[in-house]
């Protein structure tokens, strides 16, 4: 029995349609990874000219003494804190309790409002973080705001830029925290917080609490660009943890426990 035609014809476009299908290169790309989970936050990303800024004007006046909180980043009597907060300031000291201080030679870090004050020994150090951080991540601030004891916890939302302008003049990238909640009772301004200790739910040092805007209800502090380099050799490595999580529920308590313990202090300007 004679084959017909046009079943050897579609057996030849078969085979032809399967090599060619078969011989084809396969550069498909693997599936997108899964978004975030949203309590975990999207990496932050690198700094760029596109982040939005904002200008702090600096005048060029003689040196107005002012009260900052600073954090031990070593034993051997290492701390950071806020570069405007001593700035200028001839007699910088750590209060340690009642009307006692000790003296604190000051190097302060030419691109970033940090400062690294030295004295004679001090307390355990806070850890401190050099990892990439997450949008959403929480942030607890100890310290003394309006010259007392007290604290504040934000969510970090991005960057900008710290424009500022007079004295001092520089552009620094920070980062942007939305204030979440402080000590009850606190009302009006955080000043006298600059220089704290932004820490994670471990305890460990996100950056310096630098600036505020009540009107936005922001928090800023620095960033890991300016932060890492600024205590790269001075902080201690393997720093003791905090015994506890930080949670929005005891912050305050282990805030307590950073002052009594002299982990997180007052910084003040003694007279001439």
């Amino acid at each position: 029995m004679r084959i017909p035609d046009w079943v050897i014809y579609g057996a030849v476009i078969a085979g032809l349609l399967i090599a060619s299908l078969t011989g084809r290169e396969n550069a498909d790309a693997p599936p997108a990874p899964p978004p975030p989970d949203a309590a975990e936050g999207a990496l932050l990303g690198p700094i760029t000219p596109f982040d939005p800024a904002i200008t702090v004007d600096a005048p060029d006046i003689p040196f107005q003494p002012a009260a900052g909180t600073a954090f031990s980043i070593a034993e051997t009597g290492r701390w950071a804190t806020a570069r405007h907060v001593v700035e200028g300031c001839r007699r910088p000291a750590i209060v340690i309790g009642g009307d006692r201080a000790v003296a604190a030679s000051v190097r302060l870090a030419r691109q970033a409002d940090i400062a690294i004050l030295i004295t004679d020994g001090g307390p355990p150090a806070l850890p401190v973080l050099m990892e990439s951080l997450r949008i959403g991540e929480r942030a607890f601030h100890p310290g003394f705001p309006q010259g007392r004891a007290g604290e504040a916890s934000s969510l970090l939302l991005g960057r900008e830029t710290l424009r500022v302008r007079g004295r001092g003049q520089r552009d620094e990238p920070v980062l942007v925290w939305a204030e979440t909640g402080r000590t009850e009772g606190l009302a009006g301004t955080l000043a006298g917080l600059s220089g704290a200790p932004a820490l994670d739910r471990e305890g460990r040092v996100l950056g310096v609490t630098i600036a505020e805007s009540p009107r936005r209800g922001r928090i800023y502090t620095t960033s890991p660009e300016t932060f890492g380099p600024a205590v790269l050799g001075v902080a201690a490595p393997g720093a003791r943890p905090l015994d506890e999580p930080v949670t929005v529920e005891n912050y305050g308590r282990v805030a307590d426990t950073l002052r009594r313990e002299l982990r997180v202090a007052q910084v003040v300007c003694l007279s001439v």
